[in-house]
This record gives structure tokens, sequence and C-alpha cells, in this order.
């Protein structure tokens, strides 16, 4: 099964549709806290989801339950927590979420994880679909776009 990745940041609105459009992406999930922020540009929630099916006839989820805590995101970004201690907190909140039991397969299955993060690195989204390829017996061919 493959999941692909992506963050908007850093990229043009052509740009992030053409990758998504020509990646054959089927649905993107969206993996932010906040999916309304002004500083979201192409990729606010209405918008977003108006663009995809527009641009590149898919669907649009957002799913918080794969986002960070607020407070998890403020440490890390405002209080410049060291990038291995978030990942490890964010991957025990995966566990205590359950979300390999709660995420149906198939709402992964051909999906684009949307973050902002303009590289998979230091991102949620990576640290998502890791969790879930390990959890489901490493079936996932994840791929970053």
């Amino acid at each position: 099964m493959k999941v692909f990745t992506i963050g908007f940041t850093r990229k043009t609105a052509a740009e992030f549709f053409e990758l998504l459009r020509q990646s054959k992406v089927q649905r993107v999930v969206d993996v932010r806290l906040n999916n309304t922020s002004q500083l979201s540009g192409f990729t606010r929630r209405d918008d977003l989801a108006y663009f995809l099916q527009e641009i590149c006839q898919m669907d649009y989820r957002h799913r918080p339950e794969l986002a960070p805590t607020k407070e998890m995101l403020y440490a890390y970004r405002k209080e410049h927590r060291d990038w291995k201690a978030y990942a490890r907190q964010f991957l025990a909140l995966m566990q205590e979420r359950r979300i390999e039991q709660t995420l149906p397969q198939e709402t992964i299955a051909g999906a684009g994880l949307l973050c902002s993060e303009a590289h998979p690195g230091h991102c949620h989204r990576r640290l998502v679909a890791e969790y879930l390829s390990e959890a489901w017996g490493g079936g996932l061919d994840i791929v970053h776009l």
C-alpha cells in the first residue's frame, strides 16, 4: 500500500497541486492541528478542499487525531525543544491514541498526508506514516513529495 507525504511551505500553488496530480494521490489527509490559519494561504481547509476537487479531482479529509497537541507544537517551535524529544513524545501520543486501530487503512491507502513543513525530515507527517507502517506490519510504501 502506497502513502505519500507533502508539505506546502516553500511551494507555489502550481507546484503543490502539480506534485499531487502527477503522483496520482487519491485523497489528501490533512494531519495539521489547525487547518484554517491565515498563514496557510491556498491550504486553508475550505479553499484546499475546493482546489483539490477542481484541480486534481481528489477528496480532502482532515484528521486532527494525527496531529500533535497544541502544547507539543508550542514546546517544539517556540521553546526550541529538541527534535528527538519531540518525536518521542509525538510517537507516544500516536500510540496512546491507538491510531493504528482507529484509523481505517483505506483512509491512508493512496493518500497524501499533508502538513506545513517543507521537508519530511523534521515533520510529524513522516512520523505518522512510519508509525502506521510499522504498526500495520511494514506494509506502507512511503513516498515523500
